[in-house]
């Protein structure tokens, strides 16, 4: 019966791939007053929309966190397989520097690289920073609303071409965390990011996920991403959505 529950913890289904965007909301241990805090999480998943696509992913997040700072770093991998031909590695890496200076308002700052080939991009570079705002003070439930501006590099592949494009974009977003006991969380983030001279150049993600705690250390999470991009790279979808499933450790 326990293999039975692991495997149907490990099992995924997702349709169409990429979340762009990293929700850092859903990394964050806002509750935990420990300086050193980690977790390292494995999905399986089995996706079948044009093409059958088996992926590994694997999620490493290691945070530190003072009464005023705090220092996030995510390292986000995944191997796919298309249809039995070939692997092929999609990566995101994120370093985030938070400073509180009022109870409710924080400035944040981050730098991410980013390759997927699987939607065409190479390479993306961004760097971004700007205030975030605590709206409701309670613990069980967090509203926190952020605005920032980045710089955004990117080469896209297509035609056999390389594409580079250089871009300055607003991000704002809007999080919900609830912490209805302490063995459950829900986290849903909305991020809108327009470009700043063409407006109706914009993306927006959506990500929602349940984590409950399984017994000590581990915890199963599922998480639905919802992603819509107004000018993709040419071939790709402006929409896809995931959902995934799968186990974490924290340490």
């Amino acid at each position: 019966m326990f293999k039975r529950y692991l495997l149907f913890i490990f099992s995924c289904v997702c349709i169409t791939a990429s979340a762009q965007i990293v929700n850092v909301e859903s990394l964050r241990k806002v509750s935990d007053t420990s300086r050193w805090y980690g977790f390292v999480s494995l999905d399986v998943a089995l996706i079948k929309n044009k093409r059958d696509i088996f992926k590994i992913a694997n999620r490493t997040h290691i945070q530190y966190k003072t009464d005023k700072n705090l220092v996030l770093f995510i390292n986000d991998l995944n191997l796919q397989q298309l249809d039995s031909e070939r692997f092929v590695n999609r990566g995101i890496q994120h370093l985030r520097y938070n400073y509180r200076f009022h109870p409710r308002v924080t400035w944040e700052a981050f730098v991410q690289t980013q390759y997927d080939p699987v939607s065409n991009i190479k390479f993306r570079g961004l760097l971004g920073s700007g205030p975030r705002f605590k709206i409701l003070p309670s613990e069980k439930h967090k509203f926190y609303i952020g605005t920032l501006v980045m710089y955004e590099y990117e080469e896209t592949e297509e035609l056999d071409q390389i594409i580079t494009n250089s871009d300055v974009r607003g991000s704002t977003y809007i999080s919900v965390n609830l912490y209805p006991s302490n063995q459950v969380s829900i986290i849903s983030t909305t991020y809108y990011q327009p470009k700043i001279d063409l407006l109706k150049d914009y993306r927006i993600s959506t990500e929602t996920s349940l984590v409950f705690s399984i017994f000590k250390n581990f915890a199963f999470k599922s998480t639905f991403t919802l992603l819509f991009d107004s000018f993709p790279a040419m071939g790709i979808p402006d929409t896809q959505y995931e959902w995934t499933n799968g186990l974490a450790y924290s340490f």
